[in-house]
């Protein structure tokens, strides 16, 4: 079902969803994007994920592997020596990325994506991955109790 409905969702964007990758911890990916969001900020970091996401949903590449960190900061134009730098320095800023992790773990958050929306009287949170109905629904309801 998975499989079926990401590649349904995939298709009219043109991405070509493979799922024979490995599942792999992305820790080090996760303090990658954190360094260079804290550095050169969103525009920046942006095209650091959307590389990721292309090297592991497209091209079943290791998501953390320094080859797939190295091409990603490449593509947002990075110099390859700087890049090499901070994917090489494993251990620097990974315990404030850990400690982020706790901080969202504490929060409730244990899956991807969790999006709250904030309303008027409550808010309300959609986990996991979700049809574009289930979405709408949760924005009309916003909109209905915030008028």
């Amino acid at each position: 079902m998975y499989m079926t409905l990401m590649s349904a969702y995939g298709a009219p964007l043109g991405i070509d969803f493979r799922f024979d990758g490995l599942v792999a911890n992305t820790l080090q990916a996760h303090r990658v994007v954190q360094h260079y969001q804290e550095e050169r900020g969103p525009d920046v970091t942006e095209k650091i994920i959307d590389s990721l996401y292309k090297q592991y949903f497209e091209q079943a590449q290791h998501p953390s592997s320094p080859e797939t960190l190295l091409k990603a900061t490449m593509a947002a134009g990075i110099e390859e020596a700087e890049a090499k730098n901070v994917i090489e320095a494993e251990d620097e800023e990974l315990q404030d990325v850990k400690l982020l992790v706790r901080e969202q773990a504490g929060n409730g958050v244990d899956s991807v994506p969790y999006i709250v929306f904030e309303g008027r009287r409550r808010d309300f949170t959609l986990e996991g991955a979700k049809e574009v109905q289930e979405y709408l629904k949760v924005l009309q309801q916003v909109a209905t109790e915030s008028s």
